[in-house]
């Protein structure tokens, strides 16, 4: 029998929702109901990309938005994720900062929304362990060769450092956001939402599949490797056209390719995410 998982209701349905509505879903559900239960942005896809574009940019501060990323804790993962008492609140640098002070590698990690999106955000203690010996449980961010399904090569991660292009994607703060929507069947994968080998506190260099710390995803077993940063490329499911993206590799499993970065800043000690890269986001309709 399939394990059972309570999932939020979305924010555009919580007007919808009655006292104890909440949906429990299995594996096929979550395939099935995807973004509509984490993020309630599945509508976007009948918007075009105009629409898609203003729905990723978020609202005016006029209106009552901001860019703010915000905690999202899944219902009944209140007591055992760290973050369980923030839902829905702006993440911040220092709140990541203190929960890496409890971890054997240093990292931290976050389900979060923004704009709609389902994120995940990954603290790495960079700066300090980067003028070191690359060693197990010392992590960093590291930068590989992308290639896509074919094993054609497509650019190396590290030109995000050297391109001043892509300036506001070059590594700061200790922290990357990723759009979390997996290429295979646009799941959602969470921070750890499961215990096993590749979601334990370890880490090896090198973007293999040892070790943990992966971003895992529970319905097809997709392993990304948050600290190794390639070059790829996906496909926008709306029009067809190929786009280059800078992300974080895929380790194993079904999924394709890896999942992209997207750009923030840290205004005031609160993590704002920048709307720069908005086709890199549409490889799930």
């Amino acid at each position: 029998m399939s394990r059972k998982f309570k999932l939020r209701p979305s924010p555009s349905e919580i007007e919808e929702i009655t006292i104890g509505g909440t949906r429990m879903i299995d594996r096929r559900d979550f395939i099935r109901h995807s973004f509509n239960s984490a993020a309630g942005v599945i509508a976007a896809a009948s918007l075009g990309s105009i629409g898609f574009a203003s729905l990723l940019m978020g609202t005016a501060d006029s209106a009552g938005g901001d860019a703010a990323v915000r905690f999202w804790v899944p219902s009944g993962a209140e007591d055992t994720a760290w973050y369980g008492n923030l839902h829905l609140e702006p993440m911040t640098k220092s709140v990541f900062e203190a929960e890496a002070a409890n971890s054997s590698t240093g990292m931290a990690g976050a389900a979060g929304v923004w704009s709609g999106l389902p994120v995940t955000v990954i603290y790495v203690p960079h700066e300090e362990n980067d003028g070191t010996a690359a060693v197990e449980n010392k992590p960093r961010f590291q930068f590989g060769d992308g290639y896509d399904q074919s094993g054609a090569y497509i650019g190396y991660g590290g030109d995000m450092q050297e391109d001043a292009t892509y300036a506001d994607l070059a590594i700061h703060n200790n922290m990357i956001i990723v759009f979390s929507r997996c290429p295979h069947l646009c799941c959602i994968p969470g921070w750890q939402l499961v215990p096993n080998d590749f979601t334990a506190d370890t880490w090896y260099p090198g973007g293999t599949d040892s070790g943990g710390n992966k971003l895992f995803c529970i319905c097809h077993s997709s392993r990304y490797d948050p600290t190794m940063i390639e070059k790829n490329q996906n496909r926008n499911r709306t029009n067809g056209t190929m786009f280059e993206y800078f992300g974080i590799k895929l380790t194993g499993g079904p999924a394709p390719v890896g999942m992209p970065l997207i750009p923030f800043e840290v205004n005031g000690g609160v993590i704002e995410a920048l709307p720069t890269y908005i086709d890199w986001y549409t490889f799930c309709d």
